[in-house]
């Protein structure tokens, strides 16, 4: 394991990083999801990562197109938020429902991924990253598959339940042995200090509520 620094932490460093379908992923992730992939494929999956390695500044322009209304929000029931009906705290901790604060998401390390069957889409059915969509929809039948794999591959849902913090995301998986170390390295300070330095929307709100935003959506105790 390479030593975790607070640039990786906060999804500024990609040193530790090689290529996989598309995307960056940590090197000690690589030989698991290889393996994956062809268990997968196997199985009659053709398995994709929608999203591995997330950068700050990538997730910066996601969080502020969200703030400002130019990407939709969404409730845990696949329901529209109207931002615009909403004060800043409110818009905050709607957008972190379902998409992680700057230097504080799981994609920055690398050994968190978005799953999905390739070929349980289509143009007719796009990808919509929903919960339904993998309990019920299209993706249903490779997230029971992917349930039996967890244990083998030493793979967890980080949000697998909804705590009242972050909403159920069954695509979320993450290699234990890497993510716990990051977990382990977390720090408010250094999430504190990279958004300090960012333009990032409804900066004040975000930093004077940060300690009990990192409880309940970056610790994802609820509330």
């Amino acid at each position: 394991m390479t030593w975790i620094k607070t640039s990786m932490l906060v999804g500024r460093d990609e040193s530790a990083l090689v290529h996989f379908d598309n995307t960056l992923i940590h090197h000690d992730c690589l030989n698991m999801i290889t393996t994956l992939k062809q268990k997968a494929d196997a199985a009659g999956f053709d398995l994709g990562v929608a999203s591995g390695y997330r950068s700050f500044d990538r997730q910066l322009l996601i969080w502020n197109s969200k703030f400002k209304g130019e990407r939709p929000v969404f409730e845990r029931d696949g329901s529209l938020v109207d931002m615009n009906r909403l004060d800043e705290l409110e818009k905050i901790t709607h957008i972190m429902l379902f998409s992680a604060l700057p230097g504080a998401s799981r994609h920055h390390w690398g050994c968190d991924f978005d799953l999905y069957a390739k070929n349980l889409t289509s143009l007719n059915i796009p990808l919509q990253l929903s919960p339904e969509e993998y309990l019920n929809g299209p993706q249903s039948p490779f997230n029971l598959w992917l349930n039996e794999c967890l244990n083998d591959f030493d793979l967890f849902r980080p949000y697998e339940i909804y705590r009242g913090g972050v909403a159920e995301e069954p695509w979320h998986i993450s290699h234990r042995p890497v993510a716990k170390q990051f977990e382990a390295a977390m720090s408010l300070k250094a999430i504190k200090e990279a958004l300090f330095e960012s333009d990032i929307q409804g900066k004040g709100t975000i930093i004077e509520n940060l300690s009990d935003l990192y409880a309940r959506f970056v610790i994802n105790i609820g509330k």
